[in-house]
Protein backbone atom coordinates (compact mmCIF):
# COMPACT_ATOMS: atom_id res chain seq x y z
CA UNK A 1 0.00 0.00 0.00
CA UNK A 2 2.88 2.35 0.82
CA UNK A 3 4.35 1.73 -2.63
CA UNK A 4 1.01 2.49 -4.28
CA UNK A 5 0.63 5.74 -2.36
CA UNK A 6 4.21 6.67 -3.23
CA UNK A 7 3.55 6.05 -6.96
CA UNK A 8 0.40 8.17 -6.84
CA UNK A 9 2.24 10.97 -5.08
CA UNK A 10 5.04 10.87 -7.63
CA UNK A 11 2.53 10.89 -10.46
CA UNK A 12 0.89 14.01 -9.03
CA UNK A 13 4.26 15.72 -8.66
CA UNK A 14 5.17 14.82 -12.25
CA UNK A 15 1.83 16.07 -13.55
CA UNK A 16 2.30 19.36 -11.72
CA UNK A 17 5.84 19.66 -13.03
CA UNK A 18 4.68 18.92 -16.58
CA UNK A 19 1.97 21.55 -16.31
CA UNK A 20 4.55 24.12 -15.28
CA UNK A 21 6.81 23.16 -18.17
CA UNK A 22 3.94 23.43 -20.63
CA UNK A 23 2.99 26.83 -19.25
CA UNK A 24 6.54 28.09 -19.62
CA UNK A 25 7.01 26.56 -23.07
CA UNK A 26 9.87 24.30 -21.97
CA UNK A 27 8.20 21.10 -23.18
CA UNK A 28 8.35 22.27 -26.79
CA UNK A 29 8.01 18.78 -28.16
CA UNK A 30 4.56 18.52 -26.59
CA UNK A 31 3.46 22.12 -26.76
CA UNK A 32 4.31 22.45 -30.45
CA UNK A 33 2.88 19.10 -31.56
CA UNK A 34 1.10 19.54 -34.89
CA UNK A 35 -2.20 18.04 -35.96
CA UNK A 36 -1.50 15.37 -38.55
CA UNK A 37 -3.70 14.41 -41.49
CA UNK A 38 -3.57 11.87 -44.30
CA UNK A 39 -5.07 12.16 -47.77
CA UNK A 40 -5.12 9.50 -50.47
CA UNK A 41 -4.83 9.76 -54.23
CA UNK A 42 -4.82 7.35 -57.18
CA UNK A 43 -3.44 7.69 -60.68
CA UNK A 44 -5.69 9.68 -63.00
CA UNK A 45 -4.93 12.66 -65.23
CA UNK A 46 -6.84 15.09 -63.04
CA UNK A 47 -5.32 13.82 -59.80
CA UNK A 48 -1.64 13.72 -60.77
CA UNK A 49 -1.21 17.27 -59.39
CA UNK A 50 -1.45 15.79 -55.88
CA UNK A 51 1.65 13.71 -56.47
CA UNK A 52 3.49 16.73 -57.82
CA UNK A 53 2.29 18.88 -54.92
CA UNK A 54 3.68 16.35 -52.47
CA UNK A 55 6.97 15.70 -54.28
CA UNK A 56 7.68 19.38 -54.94
CA UNK A 57 7.05 20.34 -51.32
CA UNK A 58 3.98 22.44 -52.10
CA UNK A 59 1.77 20.53 -49.68
CA UNK A 60 4.37 20.85 -46.93
CA UNK A 61 4.69 24.57 -47.59
CA UNK A 62 0.96 25.15 -47.11
CA UNK A 63 0.69 22.73 -44.20
CA UNK A 64 3.54 24.56 -42.45
CA UNK A 65 1.76 27.85 -43.06
CA UNK A 66 -1.22 26.61 -41.05
CA UNK A 67 0.78 24.71 -38.46
CA UNK A 68 -0.28 21.20 -39.46
CA UNK A 69 1.19 18.12 -41.15
CA UNK A 70 -0.34 16.48 -44.22
CA UNK A 71 0.78 13.14 -45.61
CA UNK A 72 -0.18 12.52 -49.24
CA UNK A 73 -0.43 8.78 -49.93
CA UNK A 74 -0.75 7.00 -53.26
CA UNK A 75 -3.05 3.96 -53.25
CA UNK A 76 -2.84 1.62 -56.23
CA UNK A 77 -6.52 0.59 -56.28
CA UNK A 78 -9.02 3.40 -56.70
CA UNK A 79 -12.05 1.83 -54.99
CA UNK A 80 -9.86 0.55 -52.17
CA UNK A 81 -8.62 4.09 -51.52
CA UNK A 82 -12.21 5.27 -51.04
CA UNK A 83 -12.98 2.28 -48.84
CA UNK A 84 -10.00 3.15 -46.65
CA UNK A 85 -11.16 6.76 -46.42
CA UNK A 86 -14.64 5.58 -45.47
CA UNK A 87 -13.14 3.33 -42.80
CA UNK A 88 -11.27 6.29 -41.31
CA UNK A 89 -7.74 5.50 -42.48
CA UNK A 90 -7.60 8.80 -44.37
CA UNK A 91 -8.97 12.26 -43.65
CA UNK A 92 -9.36 13.02 -47.33
CA UNK A 93 -9.39 11.17 -50.63
CA UNK A 94 -9.76 11.92 -54.33
CA UNK A 95 -12.91 10.46 -55.89
CA UNK A 96 -15.67 11.20 -58.35
CA UNK A 97 -19.01 12.73 -57.48
CA UNK A 98 -20.87 9.45 -57.84
CA UNK A 99 -18.41 7.47 -55.75
CA UNK A 100 -18.53 10.14 -53.05
CA UNK A 101 -22.28 9.55 -52.83
CA UNK A 102 -22.30 5.76 -53.06
CA UNK A 103 -19.36 4.83 -50.83
CA UNK A 104 -18.62 7.21 -47.94
CA UNK A 105 -21.97 9.02 -47.91
CA UNK A 106 -23.93 5.79 -48.31
CA UNK A 107 -21.70 4.32 -45.60
CA UNK A 108 -22.78 7.02 -43.17
CA UNK A 109 -19.60 9.12 -43.34
CA UNK A 110 -20.47 12.80 -43.63
CA UNK A 111 -18.19 14.05 -46.40
CA UNK A 112 -17.43 17.38 -48.02
CA UNK A 113 -16.33 18.00 -51.60
CA UNK A 114 -13.61 20.48 -50.68
CA UNK A 115 -12.11 20.88 -54.16
CA UNK A 116 -13.98 20.47 -57.43
CA UNK A 117 -10.93 19.91 -59.60
CA UNK A 118 -12.31 19.10 -63.02
CA UNK A 119 -14.85 17.16 -64.97
CA UNK A 120 -14.10 14.45 -67.46
CA UNK A 121 -14.54 15.72 -71.01
CA UNK A 122 -13.42 12.64 -72.91
CA UNK A 123 -11.13 11.16 -70.27
CA UNK A 124 -13.51 8.26 -69.60
CA UNK A 125 -14.52 6.05 -72.47
CA UNK A 126 -16.14 2.89 -73.77
CA UNK A 127 -13.77 0.81 -75.91
CA UNK A 128 -14.48 -2.07 -78.29
CA UNK A 129 -12.21 -4.46 -80.18
CA UNK A 130 -12.80 -4.69 -83.93
CA UNK A 131 -16.05 -2.71 -83.67
CA UNK A 132 -16.56 0.97 -84.34
CA UNK A 133 -20.10 1.69 -83.11
CA UNK A 134 -21.49 1.66 -79.58
CA UNK A 135 -24.53 -0.32 -80.74
CA UNK A 136 -22.13 -3.19 -81.50
CA UNK A 137 -21.65 -3.69 -77.77
CA UNK A 138 -24.95 -5.57 -77.59
CA UNK A 139 -24.45 -9.10 -76.30
CA UNK A 140 -20.86 -8.51 -75.21
CA UNK A 141 -19.18 -8.88 -71.83
CA UNK A 142 -17.93 -5.48 -70.69
CA UNK A 143 -14.99 -5.14 -68.31
CA UNK A 144 -15.21 -2.17 -65.94
CA UNK A 145 -14.97 -1.17 -62.29
CA UNK A 146 -18.48 -2.23 -61.39
CA UNK A 147 -20.77 0.39 -59.81
CA UNK A 148 -18.21 3.16 -60.44
CA UNK A 149 -18.50 6.13 -62.79
CA UNK A 150 -17.44 3.77 -65.57
CA UNK A 151 -20.65 1.86 -64.95
CA UNK A 152 -22.57 5.15 -64.96
CA UNK A 153 -20.92 6.19 -68.26
CA UNK A 154 -21.83 2.86 -69.81
CA UNK A 155 -25.47 3.19 -68.72
CA UNK A 156 -25.66 6.69 -70.18
CA UNK A 157 -24.09 5.46 -73.41
CA UNK A 158 -26.39 2.47 -73.73
CA UNK A 159 -29.40 4.70 -73.30
CA UNK A 160 -28.21 6.93 -76.14
CA UNK A 161 -28.46 4.02 -78.62
CA UNK A 162 -31.65 2.45 -77.32
CA UNK A 163 -29.94 -0.28 -75.30
CA UNK A 164 -29.93 -1.07 -71.58
CA UNK A 165 -27.78 -3.05 -69.19
CA UNK A 166 -29.90 -6.09 -69.92
CA UNK A 167 -28.25 -6.12 -73.37
CA UNK A 168 -24.72 -6.62 -72.00
CA UNK A 169 -22.92 -8.46 -69.19
CA UNK A 170 -20.76 -6.51 -66.77
CA UNK A 171 -17.46 -8.08 -65.69
CA UNK A 172 -16.12 -6.39 -62.56
CA UNK A 173 -12.44 -5.56 -63.09
CA UNK A 174 -10.11 -3.56 -60.86
CA UNK A 175 -8.52 -0.50 -62.44
CA UNK A 176 -5.16 -2.01 -61.47
CA UNK A 177 -5.91 -5.00 -63.74
CA UNK A 178 -7.78 -3.27 -66.56
CA UNK A 179 -5.01 -2.94 -69.15
CA UNK A 180 -3.75 -6.51 -68.74
CA UNK A 181 -7.31 -7.85 -68.78
CA UNK A 182 -8.05 -6.11 -72.07
CA UNK A 183 -5.06 -7.83 -73.59
CA UNK A 184 -6.80 -11.20 -73.27
CA UNK A 185 -8.30 -12.53 -76.49
CA UNK A 186 -11.72 -13.11 -74.96
CA UNK A 187 -12.05 -9.56 -73.61
CA UNK A 188 -13.69 -7.43 -76.29
CA UNK A 189 -15.18 -4.45 -74.47
CA UNK A 190 -14.14 -2.21 -71.59
CA UNK A 191 -14.94 1.07 -69.90
CA UNK A 192 -12.17 2.95 -68.12
CA UNK A 193 -10.40 6.27 -67.61
CA UNK A 194 -7.05 7.82 -68.48
CA UNK A 195 -4.22 6.96 -68.45
CA UNK A 196 -5.58 3.39 -68.71
CA UNK A 197 -7.86 4.44 -71.56
CA UNK A 198 -4.93 5.74 -73.61
CA UNK A 199 -2.97 2.53 -73.04
CA UNK A 200 -5.88 0.41 -74.21
CA UNK A 201 -6.56 2.59 -77.26
CA UNK A 202 -2.93 2.14 -78.31
CA UNK A 203 -3.64 -1.54 -78.96
CA UNK A 204 -4.37 -2.62 -82.57
CA UNK A 205 -7.93 -2.48 -83.92
CA UNK A 206 -9.30 -0.88 -80.76
CA UNK A 207 -11.90 1.86 -80.93
CA UNK A 208 -13.45 4.37 -78.54
CA UNK A 209 -17.18 4.34 -79.23
CA UNK A 210 -18.50 6.62 -76.46
CA UNK A 211 -16.88 8.96 -73.98
CA UNK A 212 -17.57 11.50 -71.26
CA UNK A 213 -17.45 14.46 -73.66
CA UNK A 214 -20.93 13.33 -74.68
CA UNK A 215 -22.17 13.87 -71.11
CA UNK A 216 -20.11 16.96 -70.13
CA UNK A 217 -20.07 17.98 -66.48
CA UNK A 218 -21.46 14.69 -65.17
CA UNK A 219 -18.28 12.85 -64.15
CA UNK A 220 -16.67 15.24 -61.69
CA UNK A 221 -13.34 14.76 -59.95
CA UNK A 222 -13.09 15.88 -56.34
CA UNK A 223 -10.94 16.05 -53.25
CA UNK A 224 -13.31 14.87 -50.54
CA UNK A 225 -12.61 15.33 -46.84
CA UNK A 226 -14.31 14.20 -43.67
CA UNK A 227 -16.82 16.90 -42.75
CA UNK A 228 -16.25 16.68 -39.00
CA UNK A 229 -12.48 16.87 -39.45
CA UNK A 230 -12.90 19.92 -41.67
CA UNK A 231 -15.16 21.67 -39.16
CA UNK A 232 -12.77 20.97 -36.33
CA UNK A 233 -9.65 21.76 -38.35
CA UNK A 234 -10.32 24.42 -41.00
CA UNK A 235 -6.55 24.63 -41.44
CA UNK A 236 -6.77 21.31 -43.31
CA UNK A 237 -9.13 22.83 -45.86
CA UNK A 238 -7.04 25.97 -46.26
CA UNK A 239 -3.77 24.07 -46.71
CA UNK A 240 -5.14 21.58 -49.24
CA UNK A 241 -6.89 24.25 -51.29
CA UNK A 242 -3.87 26.55 -51.14
CA UNK A 243 -1.54 23.80 -52.32
CA UNK A 244 -3.91 22.71 -55.09
CA UNK A 245 -4.29 26.11 -56.68
CA UNK A 246 -0.59 26.85 -56.44
CA UNK A 247 0.00 23.74 -58.54
CA UNK A 248 -2.85 24.69 -60.89
CA UNK A 249 -1.21 28.05 -61.52
CA UNK A 250 2.12 26.36 -62.24
CA UNK A 251 1.00 23.49 -64.47
CA UNK A 252 -1.31 25.66 -66.60
CA UNK A 253 1.63 27.80 -67.72
CA UNK A 254 3.08 27.22 -71.18
CA UNK A 255 6.63 28.09 -70.15
CA UNK A 256 9.47 25.86 -69.02
CA UNK A 257 8.26 25.76 -65.42
CA UNK A 258 4.79 24.68 -66.46
CA UNK A 259 6.12 22.05 -68.83
CA UNK A 260 8.50 20.73 -66.16
CA UNK A 261 5.61 20.32 -63.73
CA UNK A 262 3.48 18.49 -66.28
CA UNK A 263 6.43 16.33 -67.30
CA UNK A 264 6.87 15.21 -63.69
CA UNK A 265 3.16 14.34 -63.55
CA UNK A 266 3.44 12.54 -66.87
CA UNK A 267 6.31 10.36 -65.72
CA UNK A 268 4.51 9.51 -62.48
CA UNK A 269 1.50 8.33 -64.48
CA UNK A 270 3.57 6.27 -66.93
CA UNK A 271 3.56 8.49 -70.00
CA UNK A 272 5.47 11.39 -71.56
CA UNK A 273 4.65 15.09 -71.73
CA UNK A 274 2.79 14.78 -75.03
CA UNK A 275 0.76 11.89 -73.67
CA UNK A 276 -0.15 13.70 -70.49
CA UNK A 277 -1.02 16.91 -72.32
CA UNK A 278 -3.32 14.83 -74.53
CA UNK A 279 -5.07 13.53 -71.42
CA UNK A 280 -5.42 17.05 -70.05
CA UNK A 281 -7.00 18.07 -73.34
CA UNK A 282 -9.89 15.71 -72.56
CA UNK A 283 -10.14 16.92 -68.98
CA UNK A 284 -11.93 20.17 -68.18
CA UNK A 285 -9.54 21.34 -65.49
CA UNK A 286 -10.64 24.25 -63.32
CA UNK A 287 -7.24 25.89 -63.20
CA UNK A 288 -8.65 29.02 -61.58
CA UNK A 289 -10.58 28.73 -58.32
CA UNK A 290 -13.25 31.15 -59.52
CA UNK A 291 -14.15 28.67 -62.28
CA UNK A 292 -14.58 25.88 -59.76
CA UNK A 293 -16.69 28.12 -57.54
CA UNK A 294 -19.03 29.02 -60.41
CA UNK A 295 -19.42 25.36 -61.37
CA UNK A 296 -20.07 24.30 -57.77
CA UNK A 297 -22.73 26.99 -57.34
CA UNK A 298 -24.47 26.17 -60.62
CA UNK A 299 -27.91 24.56 -60.93
CA UNK A 300 -26.31 22.14 -63.40
CA UNK A 301 -24.46 20.45 -60.54
CA UNK A 302 -27.70 19.90 -58.64
CA UNK A 303 -29.34 18.43 -61.76
CA UNK A 304 -26.36 16.14 -62.33
CA UNK A 305 -26.38 14.85 -58.76
CA UNK A 306 -30.11 14.20 -59.00
CA UNK A 307 -29.46 12.00 -62.02
CA UNK A 308 -26.51 10.32 -60.30
CA UNK A 309 -28.65 9.61 -57.22
CA UNK A 310 -31.30 7.95 -59.39
CA UNK A 311 -28.72 5.74 -61.10
CA UNK A 312 -27.23 4.85 -57.73
CA UNK A 313 -30.59 3.95 -56.22
CA UNK A 314 -31.57 1.87 -59.25
CA UNK A 315 -28.35 -0.11 -58.82
CA UNK A 316 -28.73 -0.59 -55.07
CA UNK A 317 -25.80 1.67 -54.20
CA UNK A 318 -27.44 3.80 -51.53
CA UNK A 319 -27.60 1.10 -48.87
CA UNK A 320 -29.94 -1.74 -48.03
CA UNK A 321 -32.46 0.48 -46.25
CA UNK A 322 -32.68 3.06 -49.04
CA UNK A 323 -36.31 3.69 -49.92
CA UNK A 324 -35.70 6.06 -52.81
CA UNK A 325 -33.07 8.17 -54.59
CA UNK A 326 -33.40 10.85 -51.93
CA UNK A 327 -32.44 8.66 -48.98
CA UNK A 328 -29.07 10.38 -48.70
CA UNK A 329 -29.24 14.13 -48.43
CA UNK A 330 -26.89 16.39 -50.36
CA UNK A 331 -26.16 20.05 -49.65
CA UNK A 332 -25.02 22.67 -52.15
CA UNK A 333 -23.98 26.33 -51.93
CA UNK A 334 -26.73 28.87 -51.55
CA UNK A 335 -28.90 26.65 -49.38
CA UNK A 336 -29.80 24.30 -52.24
CA UNK A 337 -30.27 20.64 -51.38
CA UNK A 338 -31.39 17.25 -52.63
CA UNK A 339 -32.88 14.33 -50.74
CA UNK A 340 -33.33 13.93 -47.02
CA UNK A 341 -32.52 17.03 -45.00
CA UNK A 342 -32.30 14.81 -41.92
CA UNK A 343 -29.61 12.61 -43.47
CA UNK A 344 -27.23 14.97 -45.26
CA UNK A 345 -24.01 13.07 -45.86
CA UNK A 346 -22.52 14.75 -48.94
CA UNK A 347 -21.80 18.47 -49.12
CA UNK A 348 -20.50 20.53 -52.01
CA UNK A 349 -18.83 23.45 -50.28
CA UNK A 350 -17.31 26.32 -52.26
CA UNK A 351 -16.13 28.20 -49.16
CA UNK A 352 -12.43 27.36 -49.33
CA UNK A 353 -12.24 27.60 -53.13
CA UNK A 354 -13.84 31.05 -52.85
CA UNK A 355 -11.15 32.03 -50.33
CA UNK A 356 -8.52 31.04 -52.89
CA UNK A 357 -10.31 32.99 -55.61
CA UNK A 358 -10.42 36.07 -53.38
CA UNK A 359 -6.77 35.75 -52.30
CA UNK A 360 -7.70 35.14 -48.68
CA UNK A 361 -5.68 32.00 -48.02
Amino acid sequence: MATARRSTALARVFSLFAAVLLATGLMTGVADAKDKFRVAWTIYAGWMPWDYAAQAGVVKKWADKYGIEIEVVQVNDYVESINQYTAGSFDGCVMTNMDALTIPAAGGVDSTALIVGDFSNGNDGVVLKKKTKLADIKGQKVNLVELSVSHYLLARGLGSVGLSERDITVVNTSDADMVSAFGAADVTAAVTWNPLLSEILAKPDTHKVFDSSQIPGEIIDLMVVNTEKLKKHPALGKALVGAWYEVMATMSRDDEKGKAARLQMAKASGTDLAGYDAQLATTRMFYKPAEAVDFTKSDKLVDTMKQVAKFSFDHGLLGEGAKDAGTIGMAFPGGKSLGSKDNVKLRFDATYMAMAAEGKL
